[in-house]
């Protein structure tokens, strides 16, 4: 413990003088830092001159990232796109952030691939360009030709890069466990968790494996588009720390942008990227989370190119739904369905104010009211959302957030292409096809059968769940602030409800099969012996008797 706080000192002295230089010194006063013998004299923690006093948070933020290097720079993209962790003003000025940094030298290049690959440079590459391509804060991209002939790009890690993070992580956590027991807002916010949840997604981007299996996956879902090639990776070439993918010799779409282009190859363009964006989200499910002008190229057959898979989202169906409820109810201006919605998006803290919530998504919904889809803009309406879940203190799964994050990048794109193009009107036809397809037989009759097993599970655990429960009682392990003065008659009343639930469950799960066999036979059209006999009508009849039995039961026992 000690050698890491001896390593971890110089680390803890940037730091400390990046708060204390950009005005935040009374953070590190309040953590207690400024009083330990290690950091520096006091008189080094000195804030910042009165003339700068009016900067925001963000930009003193922004400010310290860009000070404290590569890693933090990273880390603060990262956190910008999580609008319902942070204010408003800290995410615009993180959106800022740029990693403007040199390249390492070639010898350190080589030195990396071949302890990652085991092999020679010269073994794997027939042609490796010294020059890098481009250069980023976690690795940069070198041209090169592989023995075997094919033109690749190489995107090689930092060094030392990942120790570095770890080393700024256990710092931060150190000074997050600090807030969260002498703040209470830190309290409030988990602060360790969101750093814990902050590091593992910085710590996937450092792992370039998982990058190559994002490429392969997104390139399978566009293998029937015409309009999209995604880049092939070399799996057998790509490490933790080297990644090995097709060379794509093309136009990026920032230099499309900034030339004089035709504006119907312009809107072409927007409208190729924003189906292509939709489609990932809203279909298949998994999406790149980075749509800028860089990360996009033009081949001259018109084909779009999409680089750099380090960032990607991923939606589960349940999810996808609630994205079409969002929009969908956006468009028809329901409030109290925009709620709904956002509630089951997130975790709600217990005593959360859903008037006040409701009144605020009801003011949102009023800056909209009677504008067209044209001018409603997605991305910061959906921003403006979050940012009511983070005043609600409502914490949103991060890949709902990468997505808010994700629409916002992809608007400013298409801005810069066709400014008529409406991402509200081209999302509504796939949230609409959706909330169509819960409705097509196959997904109902699914749905019908998962929901028989759920209720057959509880019916089958049911009873010992109950014996278990009456054994607790009888035992006394159980303290009620109730009078009890007859324990057998509480346990018979308990055994009564138990008999009439388990019944109620059996009559449920009986409907819930003779459903399945009416739907069975009305989507297979076959006839089988089965069939031949009467047995949905004494199926019918069956249930229809437990149910008056069951209505009896609860009439006869005087409380309903």
């Amino acid at each position: 413990m000690i050698g890491k706080h001896i390593r971890h000192l110089n680390r803890y002295k940037d730091i400390v003088i990046a708060f204390s230089r950009n005005g935040l010194g009374y953070v590190i006063k309040d953590l207690g830092l400024n009083d330990l013998h290690i950091l520096p004299k006091k008189s080094a923690l000195k804030e910042e001159k009165k003339e700068d006093d009016r900067k925001t948070l963000g930009v003193r933020i922004r400010r310290i990232l860009e000070e404290l290097g590569p890693t933090f720079i990273k880390l603060g993209q990262v956190m910008s796109t999580r609008p319902d962790l942070f204010p408003e003003d800290v995410i615009l000025e993180l959106e800022k952030l740029q990693s403007h940094v040199p390249h390492f030298p070639y010898s350190q290049v080589k030195d990396i691939i071949e302890e990652e690959l085991d092999q020679d440079l010269l073994q794997v590459f027939d042609v490796f360009e010294e020059v890098p391509l481009a250069a980023a804060s976690i690795g940069q991209v070198h041209r090169a030709v592989l023995q075997s002939g094919e033109e690749v790009a190489v995107k090689v890690q930092r060094p030392e890069i990942s120790k570095k993070i770890d080393i700024d992580f256990d710092i931060l956590m150190e000074m997050a466990q600090l807030a969260e027991m002498r703040l209470d807002w830190a309290k409030r916010y988990q602060l360790k968790e969101i750093v814990e949840e902050l590091k593992e997604t910085l710590k996937m981007e450092l792992d370039y494996t998982i990058e190559a299996h994002h490429m392969s996956r997104i390139k399978a879902q566009f293998r029937r588009d015409p309009d999209i090639y995604i880049p092939d990776a070399y799996h057998y070439y790509t490490t933790k720390r080297v990644l090995v993918m097709d060379y794509v010799s093309g136009e990026k779409l920032k230099d499309v942008i900034a030339r004089d282009t035709n504006d119907a190859v312009k809107k072409r363009l927007a409208e190729q990227i924003v189906d292509a964006t939709f489609k990932q989200v809203l279909i298949d499910g998994f999406f790149h989370a980075d749509p800028h002008p860089g990360n996009i190229m033009r081949l001259e057959d018109g084909r779009l190119v999409l680089l750099d898979f380090g960032m990607v989202g991923q939606l589960s169906p349940e999810m996808k739904q609630s994205f079409s409820e969002l929009v969908i109810a956006m468009t028809k201006e329901d409030t109290n369905q925009m709620v709904e919605v956002l509630l089951d998006m997130g975790m709600a803290p217990d005593d959360i104010n859903k008037k006040a919530l409701t009144n605020d998504v009801d003011r949102l919904m009023m800056k909209y009211y009677r504008q067209s889809l044209k001018e409603i803009r997605l991305a910061d309406a959906i921003r403006e959302l979050f940012q009511i879940a983070y005043k609600h203190r409502i914490e949103l799964s991060s890949d709902f957030t990468l997505l808010g994050k994700t629409l916002l990048t992809l608007e400013g794109t298409i801005e810069q292409l066709d400014p008529t193009l409406s991402l509200v009107e081209m999302a509504k036809p796939f949230g609409e096809k959706l909330l169509r397809d819960r409705f097509r037989p196959e997904r109902m009759k699914d749905g019908i059968v998962n929901q028989w097993l759920d209720w057959y599970g509880l019916w089958r655990d049911l009873p010992d769940q109950l014996k278990q429960l009456r054994s607790i009682v009888k035992k006394g392990k159980v303290r009620l602030d109730i009078s009890m003065p007859d324990i057998d008659l509480i346990l018979k009343k308990l055994d009564r409800v138990s008999n009439q639930l388990s019944f109620a469950i059996i009559l449920l799960a009986f409907s819930i099969i003779m459903v399945g066999l009416i739907v069975g036979a009305a989507l297979t059209g076959e006839t089988t012996i089965l069939w031949r006999l009467p047995v949905i009508e004494i199926g019918s009849f069956v249930a229809v008797g437990m149910f008056l039995w069951l209505i009896y039961a609860i009439f006869k026992s005087g409380r309903f």
